[in-house]
């Protein structure tokens, strides 16, 4: 659960746009308060999805060892260790 798209209130005042959808017990409860409950989240359905793309890429290159624990102490180097590893899944695909 994505706890910083919880707080409504906090994506409004920063101006962000909702990319997730509001889980039911949310939902249920700002209904539930009626008109203090807040107007509902509107949810972007092709936002999400590409979302969705860039959490999958991205858990993708964590499966390798280095790119999760950085061991690398320069950022030019876990660069280039982030497009090794990018390279290696693009030609595994």
């Amino acid at each position: 659960m994505d706890r910083g798209y919880s707080s409504r209130v906090h994506l409004r005042r920063r101006k962000i746009r909702h990319t997730i959808p509001e889980p039911r017990d949310q939902r249920a409860n700002r209904r539930r308060r009626g008109s203090a409950g807040g107007r509902p989240t509107g949810v972007d359905a092709e936002r999400y999805k590409g979302r969705n793309v860039v959490e999958r890429a991205i858990n993708r290159l964590k499966n390798f060892r280095a790119v999760a624990t950085r061991y690398d102490k320069r950022a030019y180097i876990f660069l280039g260790t982030i497009t090794l590893a990018a390279l290696i899944i693009w030609l595994r695909t």
